[in-house]
């Protein structure tokens, strides 16, 4: 019996919606990365692209539990001495809440040319309203 090597074929991937209300950053970041990944199907191979695409919506609904929405901060620098920059998690949610997804999920891909591919299937919006409808994505309930 041989092993076999599964090939990327963009026919294969399907598309799912995730609604974001009321789940916890962390535990809807890593399973839709898991997701994006392919890893729930047996066919996976850590090479080779075997995920769907996910697209997030009611990414303003997240939850973030303790004190982390004052305490989290995310940072960015402009490359210029004393350039650091941070925002914490409450002001990210009013300025750009999709930014909150798209973070967590990005720190739990593979840091390659493969986690970049994976991460363009992501789609992440503040609002019920996305505009993928014609690639009919099915609900998708995810455990926890």
């Amino acid at each position: 019996m041989k092993t076999l090597s599964a090939k990327t074929n963009p026919e294969d991937h399907k598309w799912y919606v995730v609604d974001a209300t009321d789940r916890t950053l962390g535990r809807l970041a890593s399973q839709v990365a898991s997701r994006l990944r392919g890893k729930h199907q047996p066919s996976f191979t850590p090479h080779a692209d075997t995920g769907d695409f996910i697209v997030v919506i009611n990414a303003e609904k997240v939850k973030l539990t303790g004190r982390k929405w004052e305490q989290k901060t995310y940072y960015r620098h402009s490359g210029y001495m004393g350039g650091i920059k941070g925002i914490t998690a409450k002001k990210l949610r009013e300025k750009r809440p999709e930014d909150l997804v798209r973070f967590a999920v990005w720190g739990m891909l593979p840091k390659n040319r493969l986690g970049r591919r994976l991460y363009k299937k992501l789609k992440v919006y503040a609002g019920t309203d996305h505009p993928h409808e014609a690639q009919q994505p099915q609900p998708l309930d995810l455990p926890y």
